[in-house]
């Protein structure tokens, strides 16, 4: 499959590889560390992630039925707030991550991974109450704009709302200046200030070419998503999340609303949540040369401790980093040893989070 900006990705010399069923770009001219120092630096980058799912969810017991599939209580919510949350299984584990923005109490606009978006739209569907529509936006695409610069950036392409003073993790209706409206949301996946924009097809590739006109931005391959990602601790679905993981045990717990204690797979969850858990989500920190990638065993003592689920090298810290579950008595500052091509590298626990994010944390009153 081709997103609605493939030729264009093409145009500007991009190297494609398939993902998650799609031609996607993996880096441009640039490639992938200037990228990422591009978007780190306070320029702008912009991701095309159109092979992500975007759905809408309508009717009356739309929000009751989103704090049963997944952990978070919506009732919560405020209008046109976004919550990142997961969907669980009967087990507890994780079926996908995913943002859920609550227009209204009948309403939601869901964004979904794209290697998951079948398995996600069979659960939901498997599971729907009556009386419920939940349809996918398919003649949408989705743009992300990430940078210090974004909010001047879009100030001339994007009418009818404040971008200065919309708050992260929301989401308001916009107009192009044709007139066709837009969905732009604070949010992204890189730590940096930055919107998604949901925008037709049709009007996507001149959008896209509006933005890339702008000398402080540079389109940015999914390479780059991916070590940008990584720095800020978040986790990748497939690798760092799966249906044998717990929320608990992928130190999100921050999901689950205090008020919400029937969600699929809730008592498994609860109950770890009280009575402790084998392994947790961590990070670790190469000491020495060398790049340990998912897969790599983590040894403290001579002794198996865990493995890595995501790994790389960071441009910004100059050093190996990657996250990855280790038993849980384990604990930041310990010191451990990666094994790279049989090799003992030392390294160090710490929190998955390796950079500070300059997220836009205005609070709505």
């Amino acid at each position: 499959m081709k997103t609605a900006l493939y030729q264009v990705h093409l145009n500007q010399s991009a190297k494609i590889v398939s993902f998650a069923g799609y031609e996607m770009p993996i880096q441009y001219e640039l490639g992938m560390l200037k990228e990422h120092e591009w978007v780190r630096s306070g320029n702008v980058g912009i991701f095309d992630v159109s092979h992500m799912g975007q759905f809408m969810l309508k009717g009356n017991s739309a929000q009751e039925f989103l704090s049963y599939i997944t952990p978070t209580d919506f009732s919560l919510s405020k209008p046109m707030q976004a919550k990142y949350t997961v969907l669980t299984n009967k087990k507890g584990g994780i079926i996908d991550d995913l943002i859920i923005t609550k227009i209204n109490e009948n309403e939601f606009f869901i964004v979904l991974n794209a290697g998951c978006k079948e398995k996600d739209k069979s659960w939901i569907n498997n599971n729907l109450y009556p009386n419920l529509n939940f349809y996918e936006l398919s003649d949408r695409s989705l743009i992300a704009v990430q940078g210090q610069k974004a909010v001047e950036v879009l100030s001339n392409l994007v009418l009818g709302v404040n971008l200065i003073d919309l708050p992260y993790m929301y989401m308001s209706f916009a107009t192009l200046k044709n007139g066709n409206q837009i969905i732009i949301s604070r949010t992204g996946y890189t730590g940096e200030d930055g919107f998604e924009i949901s925008i037709s097809n049709q009007d996507a590739i001149n959008f896209w070419q509006e933005l890339s006109a702008n000398q402080f931005v540079m389109p940015i391959g999914l390479g780059a998503r991916d070590s940008l990602r990584l720095e800020m601790g978040y986790p990748l679905y497939g690798h760092d999340l799966n249906e044998n993981t717990s929320p608990i045990e992928a130190g999100l717990s921050w999901v689950i609303s205090k008020t919400n204690n029937s969600f699929f797979g809730s008592e498994i969850v609860l109950q770890q949540k009280t009575q402790g858990i084998n392994k947790k989500r961590m990070g670790v920190k190469l000491l020495d040369r060398g790049i340990a990638r998912e897969g790599a065993i983590i040894k403290k003592d001579g002794i198996v401790i865990g493995e890595l689920t995501s790994g790389g090298f960071s441009p910004t810290i100059k050093t190996s980093i990657g996250q990855g579950y280790f038993s849980a008595n384990c604990n930041i500052g310990d010191n451990v040893v990666a094994i790279v091509r049989e090799k003992e590298i030392p390294a160090i626990i710490t929190s998955p989070t390796f950079v500070e994010a300059k997220t836009k944390a205005i609070k709505k009153q």
